[in-house]
């Protein structure tokens, strides 16, 4: 049983959807966000990722920082433009990205769901960005941006959703990237029981991303609950901001890797070390590989292919078996000396939508000197792994399109 819920959903007035609406806090630097935001004081940005407007060089957990998300956030309400629904609904939120398109449903999922371990992850998170979530929610009093979840598709909800977008949208609307984002309100009360009634029969829900968002939630929950005399599960607190979509619907990129040096090798040591675990094909003109287990491989300006020797890595390992897991425990550790690639600065990772051009760039331009291009992961691989208990290798998926924050808001009393 997956408990989810209809909310009242602080979200902005139509005339102002396109300029508020944002691309998550942490997908670009502070110094990124500060140059897209330079001409659009009513991004979400200013709220989400508030330290675009202190002062530089404020500590990252200044309290400042947090008391500016607030006061951006309460001023777009005073202001009028954010509103707040009257009644708890759910909504349903699609995106397309050329021929790609998902919908999803916006509405609340549980914090006590989410310790039980029926909501479930593939991602470590790191306590200094969980810590920053959980500062930043409590500080708003509400959940600024949704956590990216995912259910094994139930075609009674699809037909739902189906319904519901026959009607005219709330939002609709072209990002500055190409991307539609269109919005609609699922006011029926019938829909919205049928709804909660349907999630009621899926046994696990997937976070696919916003693991952070995630977790504060969950230990902002945790912390209400022990202050609060009259605790009770319907408290606002006890849920959580998300987006549930169909895994059939959902696009995952590939992500990609930079180094900045051969760890002390020649160009030539290094091929003909890593030729022991990888058959290695020159002159490889798609440069992003086309199946499981290939590698493009970016080196003195020539593309290579690189194929895992069979029986080098455990195929009925969900995680052993991942490419990304393969690329680190093969070439990346024990050749390029990465062990653990979440704090070494000698690797970059590059997401997908960036293109092979960007690898070539790295190489060719920016101090770098050898990239790999992986095959993306699959949901069924992010599912398999989330089933076994385990978790992902740093940096193995990139979701596209991204959610945008903004267009809807928990408030959390």
């Amino acid at each position: 049983m997956a408990l989810i819920l209809p909310f009242k959903a602080v979200r902005p007035q139509q005339y102002f959807v396109s300029r508020i609406a944002a691309l998550p806090y942490d997908v670009m630097t502070r110094e990124e966000a500060q140059k897209a935001v330079k001409d659009n004081p009513l991004s979400f940005m200013h709220v989400e990722k508030s330290e675009i407007d202190v002062p530089d060089g404020t500590m990252n957990d200044d309290r400042i920082i947090y008391g500016t998300a607030k006061h951006n956030f309460d001023k777009m309400r005073k202001d009028g433009i954010l509103i707040q629904d009257e009644s708890p609904y759910f909504y349903i939120y699609r995106q397309k990205m050329g021929p790609h398109a998902q919908t999803g449903i916006v509405g609340l999922m549980s914090a006590a769901e989410y310790d039980s371990g029926k909501i479930k992850k593939h991602e470590l998170t790191r306590k200094d960005k969980e810590e920053d979530r959980i500062r930043h929610v409590d500080a708003v009093n509400a959940h600024t941006g949704p956590v990216f979840l995912c259910y094994r598709e139930r075609q009674e909800i699809n037909r739902i959703a189906d319904q519901v977008i026959t009607g005219v949208p709330e939002y609709d609307f072209t990002a500055e990237d190409g991307i539609v984002h269109s919005v609609w309100i699922v006011v029926d009360s019938k829909q919205i029981e049928a709804i909660k009634n349907n999630f009621c029969a899926i046994d696990t829900l997937y976070i696919a991303d916003g693991h952070h968002r995630a977790a504060a939630g969950a230990t902002l929950a945790r912390n209400r609950r022990a202050q609060d005399k009259s605790a009770h599960p319907s408290r606002e607190y006890e849920s959580i901001l998300a987006v549930f979509f169909p895994h059939t619907q959902l696009k995952v990129m590939d992500y990609n890797r930079a180094v900045k040096d051969l760890n002390g090798l020649t160009p030539e040591q290094f091929i003909e070390k890593i030729s022991s675990t990888f058959t290695i094909s020159q002159n490889f003109a798609a440069r992003s590989p086309q199946q499981f287990h290939d590698f493009g491989m970016y080196l003195g300006g020539q593309w290579y292919q690189l194929t895992i020797k069979q029986q080098v890595y455990n195929a009925d390992d969900p995680v052993a078996s991942l490419d990304a897991a393969i690329l680190q425990e093969h070439l990346l550790e024990p050749v390029l000396g990465i062990k653990d690639p979440r704090v070494d600065d000698r690797i970059k990772f590059i997401g997908g939508i960036r293109g092979m051009d960007e690898l070539e760039k790295l190489v060719n331009k920016d101090g770098f000197v050898v990239a790999f291009s992986l095959y993306p992961t699959t949901m069924e691989q992010i599912i398999k792994v989330a089933d076994a208990g385990a978790i992902m290798p740093p940096k193995s998926t990139w979701f596209e399109p991204k959610l945008r924050s903004g267009l809807f808001t928990h408030q959390l009393d």
